[in-house]
């Protein structure tokens, strides 16, 4: 397996260095003539905009100041365009010009001409020459969305000089995105660029076929990356959040150019809001799995808005790879699939069999999730089994990360050589849901066999747990030490009672007692996903020899405020 995985990260390698020189090809001084062509002569129409947006930052940037992608960075008074940020996710959101929607929230004449001077700006300066990261295929798509979507901001009172200007270099960006979109990568932005598409070809004019080739094109990507119970193929719960973020206004706008939407679109649309759900805990946050970071409730509740489906969420998601228990106001959402495929997999986790739980308002057991605008050397740490709810097996992870320069450089850190087979079954019962699932990731290295067997009852105050460890014939003497661990939210206080029992004690809320078949232990840890950045706090966990303690059982058992208990 080490083998074959090795095979497919050079293939990946071989592919994007053929990719990058196709690239190039198509942006040099003999292929740029096709990006020239008929300027349209209007905006049909400016698509709806679902992300959030606060006018507070269109103050920001009128004043020089550019809050993107985590980061502030002051112009001084220069071009926003020319300054040399060595922070890569504040250049692509710069070009990306997904912050226009403030100026829109702003509703200003002031705000209006600050946004066309800087669409200006950026079509003098780094519209000219085709290179760098403004025209990286991902952020081209999404400018073009951008720039269509608060097109009647940018236009307002614009004379006809820049109308013209900017439709212009609009349709150079169309024809260079149509150009390059079958060669991108597979993933969230090549969908993502097929989207762009079809906007373009709703609101603009454009002939009847370009709509057929844009439709067409988008609903095969959908079929390709939507998966059949609404997940998307990264297994990134935030990938469902962002698509949708597009899909919705996409699909608004067919209907008001009275265009009948694709069935692949509508059909993407109804699984993915019940997989939205799905991931979506008790306090609202969606589960920190496989690049999930921190949640901004309000955008997850601006997209379920437009969900018409009733009922409770999906509890069993075979495709995407997760389970989730849900009574009583307690919710469990568990990782129970293998890793997406390589080409896909730079910002997946080894956090097979994994959980998070959450009950009421409050977050309780959880992952680290990832700091999503925070410095790249610590996202590995993120993405380690031990930065899971999970079991790992000699302070190994469960898969491996490619963090060699000269293919970070190329194709990013993808996750490779995890397990070749993770199984579930749903075990649901009077009064309970539960599940059993297994992953053979040690086998190979450690001949042991991970299995785990989650059950939530009581009207969800009860959660039992069991893991079981199975020795093959070719585990090794001395190699088969286990820590099961339960990273513990921020929030959350923890205490010992008069038993012994490890109590889960947020603020203003009910409790959580932890119980186990051998003695826990306490250790610091991080959460990664915090709104401010990552967070000191602790985890619960369980260590053992798997040759002498092949199966562990422990619970998590709901009961009301009591009194104060002393802390641990």
């Amino acid at each position: 397996m080490a083998a074959a995985s090795s095979r497919r990260l050079w293939t990946l390698v071989a592919r994007e260095y053929w990719r990058r020189a196709r690239r190039r090809l198509r942006t040099g001084p003999l292929y740029r003539w096709r990006y020239s062509g008929r300027t349209p002569e209007r905006v049909l129409i400016a698509p709806p905009d679902l992300r959030l947006a606060d006018p507070q930052v269109a103050v920001e940037i009128y004043h020089g100041r550019f809050p993107l992608s985590g980061h502030m960075v002051e112009a001084g008074g220069r071009s926003p365009f020319l300054l040399d940020v060595a922070d890569h996710g504040w250049q692509k959101s710069l070009h990306g010009f997904r912050w226009l929607r403030h100026m829109r929230a702003a509703g200003t004449d002031l705000a209006a001409a600050n946004a066309r001077a800087l669409v200006a700006d950026w079509i003098a300066g780094a519209g000219v020459r085709i290179a760098g990261p403004a025209w990286e295929p991902a952020t081209t798509a999404k400018r073009i969305i951008a720039w269509l979507q608060h097109s009647s901001v940018v236009l307002q009172g614009a004379e006809f000089g820049f109308y013209r200007s900017f439709l212009r270099s609009l349709a150079m960006q169309i024809r260079y995105l149509r150009s390059v979109v079958r060669e991108m990568p597979e993933g969230e932005g090549k969908l993502r660029a097929r989207i762009a598409l079809a906007y373009a070809a709703l609101s603009l004019p454009a002939p009847p076929s370009a709509l057929r080739n844009a439709t067409r094109n988008l609903a095969d990507e959908l079929d390709r990356q939507i998966l059949a119970d609404g997940g998307h193929v990264s297994r990134n719960p935030m990938a469902v959040l962002e698509l949708l973020a597009d899909l919705l206004p996409l699909r608004q706008t067919y209907a008001n150019q009275a265009e009948t939407p694709p069935a692949a679109l509508i059909g993407a649309v109804e699984r993915m809001l019940p997989a939205l759900r799905f991931f979506r805990h008790a306090d609202g946050s969606l589960a920190h799995f496989n690049g999930m970071g921190v949640t901004i409730h309000e955008r997850v509740a601006a997209i379920l808005r437009h969900d018409d489906t009733a009922g409770a969420p999906l509890l069993h998601a075979p495709h995407s790879g997760y389970e989730r228990l849900a009574m009583g106001g307690t919710v469990v959402i568990a990782d129970t699939g293998g890793p997406p495929p390589v080409e896909i997999a730079e910002a997946a986790h080894a956090g097979f069999l994994a959980f998070e739980l959450s009950s009421g308002r409050h977050q309780f057991v959880v992952n680290a999730g990832v700091d999503t605008y925070g410095a790249e050397e610590f996202r590995p740490l993120g993405r380690a089994t031990a930065a899971h709810s999970t079991a790992s097996i000699n302070d190994t992870s469960s898969a491996r990360f490619h963090h060699s320069e000269r293919v970070s450089n190329i194709v990013g850190a993808p996750l490779v050589d995890g397990p070749d087979e993770v199984r579930c079954d749903r075990l649901d019962g009077d009064g309970n849901q539960a599940f059993i699932a297994g992953h053979d990731a040690y086998v190979r290295r450690f001949g042991i066999y991970h299995e785990r067997r989650l059950t939530l009852a009581a009207d969800g105050d009860m959660l039992s747990g069991m893991d079981r460890f199975t020795l093959s014939h070719n585990a090794v003497a001395g190699r088969d030490a286990v820590s099961v661990r339960f990273h513990l939210h921020p929030d959350v206080e923890l205490f010992r009672d008069s038993q012994g029992r490890l109590v889960l004690a947020p603020p203003f809320a009910d409790r959580w007692f932890f119980s186990s078949s051998m003695q826990p232990h306490v250790e610091e840890s991080i959460f990664f996903a915090a709104l401010g950045g990552p967070r000191r706090s602790r985890q619960i966990v369980l260590s053992f020899q798997a040759s002498d303690v092949p199966e562990v059982q422990w619970q998590f058992e709901r009961k009301r405020r009591e009194a104060s208990m002393p802390q641990v």
